[in-house]
C-alpha cells in the first residue's frame, strides 16, 4: 500500500499527541519576535524524530527541518507559524492560556501541532518516498515584517520547488477544505495620520483650528477612496482603527492622530489607494487651515496561488475528501506573510474548515473566545501530507 493510502489511519493514530501538543502550546503562547520555549519545543520534537537536519534560530526564531526520501528528488516545504497574539484569553476550557493578556487566538497552536503530526507520521515512513519534504515552522506571522521575509532571506527555502501551507479558519464548517488559484488574501497597509491644528478654550472656537473636527473629516473623506476612486469591481478596505485626541472636556485639541489599514488585491490599486490616502489626509487638513503629516507602511504583499501547485492540492484533498468538502476559496481581505514564500517559490495556501457551535467553536479570528474544533487539525494534516506526496510523485527525477 502506499504511504499516501496510509496517511488517514497513521494520523489517527497520532491525533492524541497531536492534541496534546496544541493545548499545550495553547496554555503557553508567546507573542510575535518573543518566541523561546516554541521553537525549542519543535526542535526538539525534531531531533527525536531523527531528522536529517534541523536549524534553529532560522531568521531569528524559525525553525527549519529537512526530512529526505530514499533516493533523491524533488524539494517541497510546508509552513506553519506558531505566534500568539495580545488578547486575553476568556474562554473556560482545561487548555486556557496561562500567560495573562496572551493568547492562540488564531490557531497557530494547532497549525504547528497539526505539522508536527505529520511530520512524525513521514520521519518513519521516508523510506516510502523520493524527494525532501522541508517542515518550516515559522515566527511572527501576526506582526509586519513578518517572520517570512526573515525566514527567506536566511536561505530557509533555497532550492525549494514549491511550498503550501494551511490556515484552520473558525468561520466555515468542520472539515471542508477550501482551494482556488489566483489571489486569495489581500496586501496590508498600514498608516498613520498626525493632524496639526491650534487649540484654544472650547468656549473660543472660532481662535483655533480644532484638530478633532478635521480629523473627523479626513475619516469620513478617505471612505470615497473606495467609493470614488476605485472600481467597484475591485477590491480596496481603508479602515480607521484608532482616533486619538483631547485631555479636557473644555479644551480644542490643538493635534490628534489617526491610525489605520488599507487592503487591496492588484498592485496598481495599491499605489493608487497610497496616493489618494496622501492627497485626502494632506488636502483635507490644509483646506480646514490645518496640517497633516502621513506615515504610510507598506506590509504583506498579497497571496496569490499559482496554478498548477493549487491544482495539485485541490486533487490531492478531493482524493481524501470528495467534491462535497473540497471548495473553491473567495478572496478574503486579511493579510498573510505566506505571501513572501510565494514571491520566491511557486506554492498555494489553503483553508481548512474548523468551526463548529457544538464545540463552542463559533468565533471570529483575534477574539478573545476563539476556539477550533480540533478535528480539524487531522483534515489539515492529511490534505498537506497528500499534496506533498502528490507533488513528489509528479516531479520525480
Amino acid at each position: 500500500m502506499k504511504l499516501v493510502d496510509q496517511l488517514p489511519e497513521l494520523l489517527r493514530q497520532m491525533e492524541p499527541q497531536i492534541v496534546s501538543w496544541r493545548r499545550h502550546l495553547h496554555q503557553y503562547p508567546e507573542l510575535s519576535f518573543q518566541e523561546e520555549k516554541t521553537p525549542a519545543m519543535i526542535a526538539d520534537i525534531l531531533r527525536e524524530l531523527a531528522f536529517d537536519e534541523v536549524r534553529t534560530g532560522v531568521g531569528g526564531r524559525g525553525v527549519v527541518g529537512v526530512l529526505r526520501g530514499s533516493r533523491p528528488g524533488a524539494v517541497v516545504a510546508l509552513r506553519a507559524d506558531f505566534d500568539a497574539l495580545p488578547i486575553q484569553d476568556q474562554k473556560e476550557v482545561e487548555y486556557k492560556s496561562k500567560v495573562p493578556g496572551v493568547m492562540h487566538a488564531c490557531g497557530h497552536d494547532a497549525h504547528t501541532s497539526q505539522l508536527l503530526g505529520l511530520a512524525s507520521v513521514l520521519a518513519k515512513h521516508r523510506e516510502q518516498f523520493a524527494g525532501e519534504i522541508r517542515f518550516l515552522f515559522q515566527h511572527a506571522e501576526e506582526e509586519n515584517p513578518g517572520g517570512a521575509i526573515q525566514m527567506v532571506e536566511d536561505g530557509a527555502i533555497e532550492g525549494v520547488d514549491a511550498v503550501f501551507g494551511v490556515h484552520l479558519w473558525s468561520m466555515f464548517p468542520v472539515g471542508n477544505v477550501y482551494i482556488s488559484a489566483g489571489p486569495i488574501m489581500a496586501n496590508v497597509d498600514d498608516f498613520v495620520i498626525t493632524i496639526k491644528g491650534r487649540g484654544g478654550h472650547g468656549a473660543l472656537p472660532e481662535q483655533t483650528v480644532d484638530s478633532i473636527v478635521v480629523g473627523s473629516q479626513i475619516v469620513s473623506s478617505l471612505q470615497t477612496i473606495a467609493s470614488r476612486n476605485v472600481s467597484p469591481l475591485d477590491h480596496v478596505v481603508v479602515t480607521v482603527g484608532t482616533f486619538h485626541a483631547g485631555d479636557n472636556n473644555n479644551v480644542i485639541a490643538d493635534s490628534c492622530r489617526l491610525s489605520g489599514t488599507v487592503r487591496t488585491f492588484l498592485p496598481e490599486t495599491r499605489d493608487l489607494a497610497e496616493q489618494r490616502l496622501i492627497e485626502v489626509a494632506k488636502g483635507t487638513a490644509a483646506l480646514m487651515g490645518a496640517v497633516a503629516e502621513v506615515e504610510y507602511d507598506r506590509g504583506y504583499p498579497a497571496v496569490i496561488n499559482c496554478d498548477k501547485e493549487s491544482e495539485i492540492a485541490r486533487q490531492a484533498a478531493l482524493e481524501a475528501f470528495g467534491e462535497e468538502r473540497v471548495l473553491p476559496m473567495k478572496p478574503v481581505m486579511g493579510g498573510e506573510d505566506f505571501s513572501y514564500y510565494l514571491g520566491k517559490v511557486p506554492g498555494a495556501y489553503l483553508f481548512i474548515g474548523a468551526g463548529n457551535p457544538d464545540h463552542n467553536a463559533t468565533y471570529p479570528h483575534h477574539h478573545p473566545r476563539f476556539d477550533i474544533d480540533e478535528s480539524a487539525m487531522l483534515v489539515a494534516s492529511e490534505v498537506l501530507g497528500r499534496t506533498a506526496l502528490r507533488y513528489l510523485e509528479q516531479h520525480q527525477s
